[in-house]
């Protein structure tokens, strides 16, 4: 399967990667409309490390584990793993419990105001590639497949 790698060293964080996510899982699919008009979070935030003397940059975002905590932990089987691999969360199932937000080793599930699960990456099935590696303008985003990793 092939899972989204940060490599930290290229990020600039810009935040291109979390103005994509948004616009691609909107309606209008417009930049500027997806800002002004529709209230679409991303599934990619960019962290801001810093440490003496060094800002270093992060994009986080889910990793689609092989063993997913969040699918275990789901009292109401919104976060489910597909027959590909891809941990996908179905809105209209969860019950807003956040045990799945509570278990994520690397903190990237994120709630809503109405505290339901929003923010949670589907690797962009929908258009094919996801929208954050196709504008990363340094290749600090990679699609990669996990057996090349390892």
């Amino acid at each position: 399967m092939k899972k989204v790698y940060a490599f930290e060293k290229n990020c600039l964080g810009c935040g291109l990667c979390e103005v994509y996510c948004r616009t691609a899982h909107s309606q209008s699919k417009d930049i500027i409309k997806t800002y002004k008009r529709e209230n679409i979070p991303s599934a990619i935030v960019i962290e801001e490390i810093i440490a003496p003397k060094t800002k270093t940059y992060f994009a986080l975002q889910c990793r689609h584990c092989a063993d997913p905590k969040c699918v275990k932990a789901c009292i109401s089987g919104a976060m489910h793993k597909d027959e590909n691999g891809i941990v996908k969360n179905i809105k209209e199932k969860c019950v807003g419990c956040l045990s799945c937000v509570l278990v994520c080793p690397f903190g990237a599930i994120k709630k809503d105001k109405e505290k339901k699960v929003i923010s949670k990456c589907d690797l962009c099935i929908d258009i094919g590639n996801p929208a954050c590696v196709q504008n990363c303008p340094n290749n600090a985003l990679q699609l990669i497949d996990e057996e090349e990793v390892k």
